[in-house]
Parts: C-alpha cells; structure tokens; sequence
C-alpha cells in the first residue's frame, strides 16, 4: 500500500497529461486491464479481492482519474446523459422540478442536460436537435404548444422520451401528470365552501391539455354549485407579456366587476396577480380572496398565507425519470401514462372576510 502511493506521488509530481488506466495500473502494481475491472464495478466477475479494488479505487481517485465518457459512449452506445426540456425554467415549478429530475438520474449514474423552450417552437426544435446531436439516451419532456410534430419526429425515430407536466390527447405518449381537472374543482370548491360567489379566472391563452383541463375544473366547479361561469371573469392573458397581464388583470379588479375571489391558474400569474393586488392597496382576503395553483417560496413571504395547490414534485421526477428508463432498458412500451394526486394547501387567503 505504502509502495504503491509512493509511486502515486512520484508519478503525479511529472504528469501534466490526462491520467489513463496505465497510469493507476503502474501506481498500484497490477495489470490495466484489473483496473478496467475495478473502475467499471465488475470486480466479481475478475475476483478481484476488496483489498485490492478499494486501493485502486483510492489510487483513481487520488490522481483524479476522469473516465473518458466519449469511449465509453462509442463501446456501450449509450452516452449516459439524458435532456430535459423544460418550457420555463425561470418558473419556480419547473426549476424545483429539473432539481428533482436531476438527482433521480444522478442516482442511475445519469447525467441532465437542460433546455428551455420559453413555449417558443422554434427554439423547442433547437434544443431537440442539439441533444440528439449530442447523442442523450433519451427525454423528458415539458412541451410547448404545437410541438405535436416534433415528438412524432422522435417517436419515428425510436427515440426513448417521457412528457411532463403536459401531453397531448391524440398522440400516444408516455407522459407524468397530475390530474389537473380534478386538482382545480377542488381549489375552486375550496373558495365556494368558503362563501365567494364571484370567482375569477386568471390562465394563459393556449390550447395546451393541461390549460384546458384546469380551465374545466373550475367551470364544472362552479357548475356544481349552481353557479353559472361568467366569460367576463375568466381573464386569458399571453405568455411573457406583462404589460398585457398588468391592463388585463387591472381591468378584471374594477369595482363594477364585483370579484370576490380569484383563482390563478399557475404561480408564474400568481405571484404577478399577488404583486399587482399589493399596489392596487387591496387586502387579501378582506377586499379579495385568493388560491393559487403551484407552490412558490414567495407566497410565506406575503403577509397573508397563501392558498395553494402542491403538486408532488419529488413524485413527479421520481416516475419520469422511472418510465424513462424502462423504455432504455426495453422492459415497458412506449405508453406508460401515469397521473398523480394533489394536495390542497388551503390557508388565510380564501377565506372570507
């Protein structure tokens, strides 16, 4: 042992190359290819003893060996490395989603590359080409709108990849969801059972699946409580554009309106409505009540609780990255199609005053 390090130091004070697996092999006096074996967990099948992998081990990392991945990619045909593209990572939702992605992979010895489409096509189709130009194993997937073609491009092409958050109802996919129908009655419900009559609607303009499925949960909410859903207090506003979101929603507070509650379809609009509310000197829950779908930290930074619904993001990343790799292995079709609960985080803020 003490040999071997010795000559580890030796050997490190005059290298300035790329340590290789003759050098560890020439520090710990054993043949290269024992070495492969060792740092390629396959030491039972060499029979290796403990003792000697747990010393090249050291060996390897004391001269910090760094494998050559692009060798390995081209002798296993696998880069292990998988893209995630996400359609706003500077939405707290999906940037606390990539995290739990991440160490999911990390765990199967995966590396995540990220993108984000910011809901643009042409720049969804960029990404996709340069993590196939990187050869990724496989996907995850958040879709923007439109994007139909592009994941028929992959599913053509035998190309393993699970949507999240979205999918698409005619186009047979893997996707992770929640059930966003069900997870906006119940927060629509919860301003009901709490006295709100007049219950506003705040969502982005897009024919996506999981939009049109929140923005039906809350009609059929209102349904069920003989309360018919008013055009005028549904407010539709464009992605990335605030000043457009600021004469909308400003418009939708208008006195004449009577709104009692309103329901933010997702914390991006959230924490913009919240923001807006505060200038315009409203209390929240006095003047207006709020419920907001997503979790984000700047809600425990509001005077008021914040009600919110909480998707099970670690759940969430757990199953996609599961179904994914159930596709790379070959063990499962291309059509796992997995829909998660959520939790109702009901607070001060729908309360009635």
């Amino acid at each position: 042992m003490h040999n071997g390090l010795g000559k580890l130091r030796f050997i490190k004070k005059g290298m300035n190359k790329k340590v290789s697996l003759k050098d560890i092999a020439e520090a710990a006096g054993v043949s290269t290819a024992l070495v492969s074996y060792v740092l390629n967990n396959k030491e039972e099948e060499a029979r290796v003893s403990k003792g000697t992998a747990t010393r090249i081990r050291e060996i390897a990392k004391e001269m910090n060996y760094q494998p050559n991945q692009i060798a390995k990619s081209l002798k296993s045909g696998k880069s292990q490395a998988i893209g995630l593209l996400v359609a706003d990572i500077s939405n707290p939702f999906f940037g606390n989603l990539a995290r739990a992605i991440e160490d999911e992979a990390n765990k199967r010895g995966y590396t995540v590359l990220f993108g984000s489409s910011d809901e643009n096509f042409e720049k969804s189709q960029r990404l996709i080409d340069t993590f196939l130009n990187r050869q990724i194993d496989g996907f995850i997937i958040s879709p923007a709108e439109g994007t139909e073609s592009q994941l028929q491009y992959l599913k053509d092409a035998n190309v393993p990849f699970v949507l999240i958050d979205r999918y698409f109802k005619h186009l047979e996919t893997s996707y992770v969801v929640v059930d966003n129908y069900k997870a906006t009655y119940k927060a629509a419900e919860q301003l009901l059972q709490h006295g709100h009559r007049k219950i506003a609607y705040v969502c982005y303009d897009n024919d996506l699946q999981h939009t049109e499925d929140r923005y039906r949960g809350y009609v059929q909410a209102l349904a069920d409580w003989d309360r018919k859903d008013d055009e005028k207090l549904t407010c539709k506003v464009k992605f990335n554009n605030p000043a457009y979101f600021r004469e909308k929603f400003v418009d939708l507070l208008q006195p004449e309106r009577g709104v009692e509650a309103i329901l933010f379809s997702t914390n991006t609009l959230s924490i913009m409505g919240l923001k807006i509310i505060n200038e315009l000197q409203l209390s929240i829950p006095d003047d207006i009540a709020v419920f907001c779908f997503d979790q984000s930290e700047s809600y425990d930074l509001f005077y008021c609780p914040i009600s919110y619904v909480k998707q099970p993001l670690a759940a969430i990343g757990k199953e996609a990255v599961r179904v994914l790799f159930e596709q790379l292995q070959g063990k499962k079709p291309n059509d796992q199609r997995v829909m998660l609960d959520v939790e109702m985080i009901s607070r001060t803020s729908c309360q009635k005053k």
